[in-house]
C-alpha cells in the first residue's frame, strides 16, 4: 500500500515509518518539526531512518538514503494548501494520522497549540481524505478521553463525556469528527486509544523519560499523586504491531465499539497489566544502574489515577496481543537512553 504517516518526526510515527517501509509499503511521511521539545531529538530520528537533517526545507521531498520506499515532506497539516498539493501528487491508499500537539499538562498552558494542531489540523486531514478518497483513515486518540471514568478497565463502549484535560477533549472531538465524515462521506476510518507508550527514542515530556533524565543527573524525580497511580505501560514495538494490524483492518460497517452505520471502529492499545508507579520507578533504577532520590507530590491538574486497556474487541478483531513485559521494556529503553545520552555530550 501506499501509506502517509503524519507525525513520521515523531515517536511513534517514526517506529511506524520504519516498521512499514521493511513490510515493503511505500511510504510518505509529513511533520512540522516544531519545538515542544527538544528538535534535534525529532531530526536524529529522521536522521535514524534516512533524511538529512541539512537538506531538509519546507515543502520539499526528500527520499530516504536508508529506507528505498520511504520518501519525507516538511509539512505541517495546519497548512491546508501544503496538504492539499500532497494528497493530488501521491495518491494516497492510506492515511494514518499520528500528527497533534501531545501533552497533557502543556494543554493547560498553552490551549491555542491543541485547537490549532489537534482540531483544525485534524480537520484539513479528513477534508483531504475526502477530496481525494483513501481506502483506510486510522488517527491517534488517547486513552486521555477516558477522563474521570472511575470503571476499569476502560472499554471502547464505555462514555466518554468527562475529559480531564483540553487534551483529552481534542482527541475525543477527533473520534467524533471521524465518526461523523465516515458516516457522511463512506470514508472507512479507525481511532486507536494509545496507553501510555514508552519505549527507545521516546518523548522526553514523558513521565519514564524524565525519571531517567533526573536520575542520571541525580536530580530528585517528581513522584505525583505521593506515588499512589496505575498506568498501563505499553511498549512501543508492541503498539507499532496493534498500529499496522488496525491499518490492515479496514472497517466496512459499524463496529460494536460504535452505533450507527458508519464504516469507523475504535481500539484501546494498552498492556492491560498496569503498573503501580513505585514499582514502575524501581524497575527503571534497575534498568539504570541507579537509585532515585524522590520527591513526593499531589496530583498535577488533567492527571488521573488510573488507566487499565480492555483489549478485548482488540484482540478479536485485530488479533493482537502486547508481548513485552515491563522489565525488557525498561531494559531496551535504557539501553537506548544512555547510548543518545552519550552520543549527545551528556545531554538529553
Amino acid at each position: 500500500m501506499k501509506i502517509l504517516v503524519s507525525g513520521s518526526a515523531g515517536f511513534i510515527g517514526f517506529h511506524l515509518v520504519n516498521k512499514l517501509s521493511f513490510l515493503g509499503h511505500s511510504v510518505t511521511g509529513i511533520d512540522n518539526i516544531n519545538d515542544y521539545y527538544d528538535v534535534n531529538l525529532k531530526y536524529a530520528r529522521l536522521e535514524h531512518s534516512g533524511i538529512d537533517r541539512q537538506k531538509i526545507e519546507y515543502g520539499k521531498k526528500l527520499q530516504s538514503a536508508a529506507l528505498p520506499n520511504y520518501n519525507f515532506y516538511k509539512i505541517d497539516i495546519t497548512d491546508r494548501e501544503k496538504l492539499f498539493s500532497l494528497f493530488a501528487e501521491e495518491q494516497f491508499d492510506c492515511v494514518c494520522n499520528l500528527a497533534a500537539q501531545a501533552g497533557v499538562r502543556y494543554s493547560i498552558e498553552n490551549p491555542q497549540a491543541y485547537i490549532d494542531s489537534n482540531m483544525y489540523g485534524f480537520f484539513n486531514i479528513l477534508e483531504v481524505c475526502r477530496a481525494y478518497p483513501v481506502k483506510h483513515l486510522v488517527f491517534a486518540s488517547s486513552s486521555s478521553v477516558y477522563g474521570l471514568n472511575e470503571k476499569v478497565p476502560f472499554s471502547v463502549n464505555d462514555i466518554t463525556d468527562h475529559p480531564a484535560s483540553l487534551y483529552a477533549a481534542t482527541k475525543k472531538s477527533n473520534e467524533l469528527m471521524a465518526y461523523t465524515y465516515a458516516h457522511l462521506f463512506k470514508i472507512p476510518s479507525t481511532g486507536l486509544r494509545f496507553f501510555t507508550v514508552y519505549g527507545p527514542w521516546g518523548r522526553p515530556d514523558m513521565a519514564y523519560y524524565k525519571f531517567a533524565n533526573a536520575i542520571m543527573k541525580n536530580i530528585p524525580i517528581e513522584v505525583y499523586n505521593h506515588g499512589d497511580m496505575l498506568r498501563d505501560f505499553t511498549y512501543i514495538d508492541d503498539i507499532i504491531e496493534g498500529t499496522i494490524a488496525a491499518i490492515e483492518h479496514i472497517p466496512a460497517g459499524p463496529s460494536p465499539s460504535t452505533d450507527g452505520t458508519a464504516p469507523f471502529a475504535l481500539y484501546n492499545l494498552g498492556n492491560n497489566r498496569p503498573e503501580k508507579l513505585p514499582d514502575f520507578i524501581a524497575v527503571l533504577e534497575q534498568a539504570l544502574n541507579k537509585t532515585a532520590e524522590k520527591k513526593y507530590l499531589g496530583m498535577q491538574a488533567g492527571d488521573v489515577p488510573v488507566t487499565m486497556a480492555d483489549i478485548g474487541s482488540t484482540r478479536r478483531d485485530l488479533g493482537w496481543e502486547p508481548k513485552t513485559d515491563i522489565a525488557t521494556g525498561l531494559k531496551l529503553f535504557a539501553e537506548w537512553f544512555l547510548a543518545y545520552k552519550d552520543t549527545n555530550n551528556n545531554t538529553v
